[in-house]
């Protein structure tokens, strides 16, 4: 489908920095355990589809869309054409699959796509990354730099009708972004920052305004990824590089709880079950020693714990 593009890029003025996140107490530490054995390059993109049971999942350098089914403990994957960012549902056998050169319609029976949005000459020398569905329905999705080049990637939504609009410019690697449940509040993650930062959110125009730091994550924790959001308005995040996810509380900017993960590079992370109370982790195998490789040896596996909390249920792509 032929795209048509909007620019209403926001300028990004932050305010109310928080800056004394520190390391959370060992008693409140957990421990996450193995679900399904795999050594994904790069495995990422969780998405829990509460209607099928299932776990999205991808391997963006192996360019496979996965499918995890807890309840058989089976993982079937789909190849795609090219690096795979994220997926989400659109209904029963269609997804969104955001690729190299633009958002396709993939058919998870058949593997069959077509193009939903070209982003061809919005990504020279880039790729896309990590995105969810806001509660409208939009599809936001951002952008990285191939050779991760510093402010070269953006934030995009695109709509039913295909339409494109580029909501943050200046980002360097497009990460994790969630909604709070009233719907008032925006949350991404833009990884080099060490942020994550906060936006006012008009669910009816998808329009983002009133930006500013909710917390500021020190180096000794890892590099922010992927992120999931509890019923408590909590934000869970997968730490690159520093072997959990972690749970910080954006009201006060600090750390609430800690998973210790027995892989180094944590991706994302997506509440699912029955019940949305079990949280299931993607890993990555990439950008790691051969001493850490040995250390870790279940990089690149998808792991699980129960974190005493519940999530709440991700959104789907709405069509018209």
């Amino acid at each position: 489908m032929f795209k048509k593009f909007v620019l209403v890029c926001v300028s990004v003025v932050f305010v109310n920095c928080k800056s004394d996140v520190k390391e959370v107490k060992e008693d409140n530490n957990l421990q996450a355990e193995l679900e399904y054995k795999a050594q994904a390059v790069l495995g990422e993109g969780a998405f829990w589809n509460y209607k099928t049971q299932e776990l999205y999942w991808i391997d963006i350098d192996s360019k496979r869309f996965n499918i995890y089914n807890p309840k058989t403990k089976t993982n079937k994957f789909l190849e795609t054409p090219s690096k795979i960012g994220t997926v989400v549902p659109v209904n029963d056998t269609i997804v969104l699959a955001a690729l190299e050169d633009g958002v396709y319609k993939m058919n998870i029976n058949s593997g069959t796509s077509t193009l939903f949005t070209g982003m061809k000459e919005d990504l020279f020398e880039s790729r896309l990354n990590d995105g969810k569905c806001d509660p409208a329905g939009r599809f936001w999705v951002g952008s990285m730099h191939n050779q991760y080049e510093t402010g070269k990637a953006n934030l995009y939504s695109i709509n039913s009708d295909s339409l494109l609009v580029k909501k943050i410019d200046s980002v360097t690697i497009s990460n994790g972004i969630v909604w709070t449940s009233d719907t008032k509040t925006m949350y991404y993650i833009d990884t080099p920052t060490s942020q994550i930062r906060a936006y006012d959110y008009n669910n009816e125009t998808g329009d983002i305004t009133n930006a500013r730091v909710a917390v500021q994550i020190p180096e000794s924790l890892g590099m922010p990824d992927g992120m999931s959001i509890d019923e408590e308005n909590m934000l869970w995040v997968g730490m690159w590089n520093g072997n959990a996810v972690i749970r910080f509380n954006p009201i006060t900017g600090k750390v609430d709880r800690k998973v210790n993960v027995p892989a180094h590079n944590i991706t994302s992370c997506a509440f699912g079950g029955k019940n949305l109370d079990t949280l299931y982790i993607t890993s990555a195998r990439t950008d790691m020693t051969d001493d850490e490789l040995k250390k870790y040896p279940l990089s690149g596996s998808v792991f699980k714990v129960v974190p005493g909390v519940k999530g709440v249920k991700s959104h789907f792509f709405k069509e018209k």
